[in-house]
């Protein structure tokens, strides 16, 4: 058994035959974990319990009361709460927060016997495309260890491509599942907004944040998913599955040329080319599509995301919970408390939002970003008259440095190209391994990005599947 390379369905047929207990299974894994994660940072906290709810696991198997996910071990993002875990979101000023309930996706799988190892490392709040935004430390992308891992699930992503779990849970602002995913050559699924419950994810934007899994195949993704989906009387924003659950026979593959043509690799462009080909002679059509809005999507979601994020995080302001330090009067405590328990970026991000939303500026920036955005969900339900699914790289560029554009958050933004117009249109999308890419004396894994109509989830889901097998 290499847990390396070993995927949710192959551990369900192991644990269910008796070849190997839950037990021993989370035993490889923590021994991976002590062994590996001192080099990576992809875990900030191994849970204690581990082997506790393995063992119940295994008397679940026993019974054969099992479910899909009965002692699968998993790890979680570190936005997701879990009771009574810490959940710090990697900030300063959550550091000593402990939840005092489950997350719905948590109880879930808490109730299917899932083993959580522990909880990983990401961008503060998630804010960010590399991971270099957490307050403990950067991750390291398991492929290139100078290299980051993407973010700002980067540590759930280097959980699952370095084998220290065979499964883990992101969320998804702006491409925070699928980017780090493609950098660290797994899949990442990003469901349809609303798919699943968000009740219990610290939020950062609440109109475009979704959970969603990080797997090593897109079987996995579709387990995981199917245990994650469905609506919750708790999130007003979740939708039931009848009402998003749409079948769609995908034949037609949708290709925006003129968005691709600039800030692509060379290598990234031709090996899309290259998939895009592999496509077409298994029978797929390939089709070029105009989408003349998206070009402005990276602009309006960094109107949109950071308006969000400054109402979302005003409630960190050290009176209720979380870190407070301590100013001469009430507005010192504020100042000293968010000025010292938030990082840079987050920083950086409050102050945007604030400035877009302030009056004489809300009618310039916000107000006209969300126009954009209405207009790209008009533009995609258009283009999904005539193509079953859009393709794109999922990345403009594999793994980058670490440092290397810590001074130009401009140039990291851009890193989003291709995956922020999904959240803002509120549709599925699915990144898959595309191949590797050489960069000085490293392969890098690089990705491809499908995204479906609204609601189409499980169909993405099939037909990733079949584009994996292509790849392979």
């Amino acid at each position: 058994m290499d847990i390396a390379t070993l995927t949710i369905a192959r551990a369900r047929a192991l644990l269910d035959t008796k070849e190997v207990s839950a037990r021993e299974l989370t035993e490889n894994y923590l021994a991976r974990i002590r062994d590996r994660n001192e080099k990576l940072n992809a875990y900030l906290e191994v849970f204690d319990d581990a082997l506790k709810v393995a063992e119940a696991a295994d008397e679940k198997i026993r019974t054969g009361t099992q479910e899909a996910l009965t002692g699968i071990p998993l790890c979680s993002k570190d936005n997701i709460l879990i009771q009574g875990r810490v959940a710090s979101a990697a900030s300063q000023i959550l550091k000593t927060y402990r939840a005092t309930y489950d997350a719905t996706i948590i109880r879930k799988l808490k109730h299917a016997g899932a083993v959580f190892l522990g909880r990983t490392n990401m961008d503060e709040f998630a804010l960010g495309s590399s991971t270099e935004n957490s307050a403990f430390g950067v991750t390291r992308n398991p492929h290139d260890l100078d290299r980051v891992p993407g973010g700002s699930s980067g540590g759930s992503a280097a959980a699952v491509a370095d084998g220290l779990a065979l499964a883990a849970l992101g969320s998804d602002t702006g491409g925070s599942i699928r980017q780090p995913a493609a950098l660290c050559g797994i899949v990442g699924f990003k469901p349809s907004y609303g798919a699943v419950s968000r009740y219990g994810l610290i939020a950062a934007a609440s109109s475009l944040d979704q959970i969603g899994p990080l797997t090593r195949t897109v079987e996995d993704a579709e387990i995981l998913f199917s245990a994650l989906e469905g609506a919750d009387a708790r999130d007003a924003t979740s939708v039931p599955i009848e009402k998003r659950n749409y079948a769609r026979d995908i034949r037609r593959i949708g290709v925006p040329r003129a968005f691709l043509d600039e800030g692509v690799d060379e290598d990234i462009a031709a090996l899309f080319e290259e998939r895009l080909s592999n496509l077409s002679s298994a029978g797929y059509t390939i089709v070029p599509i105009d989408l003349a809005s998206v070009t402005y999507s990276l602009a309006a979601y960094y109107i949109i995301n950071p308006a969000e994020v400054s109402s979302n995080l005003a409630r960190f302001d050290g009176l209720r919970y979380g870190v407070s330090h301590k100013g001469e009067t009430l507005l010192g405590d504020y100042v000293e408390t968010r000025g010292k328990g938030f990082g840079s970026e987050v920083r950086r991000r409050i102050l945007t939002g604030t400035f877009v939303l302030s009056s004489g500026y809300a009618d310039a920036y916000y107000r006209k970003a969300v126009a954009v955005r209405d207009l790209l969900k008009d533009e995609f339900e258009r283009v999904f008259k005539d193509v079953d699914i859009i393709a794109t790289p999922t990345s403009p560029a594999p793994a980058f440095l670490l440092g290397e554009k810590a001074d130009d958050p401009v140039a990291m933004y851009a890193a989003d190209r291709f995956t922020v117009p999904v959240n803002l249109a509120g549709v599925p999308a699915l990144s898959i391994p595309m191949g590797k890419v050489k960069r000085k004396e490293s392969m890098l894994p690089v990705g491809m990005q499908y995204i479906a109509p609204y609601g189409a989830d499980m169909s993405l889901l099939s037909f990733g599947k079949t584009g994996e097998e292509l790849f392979s």
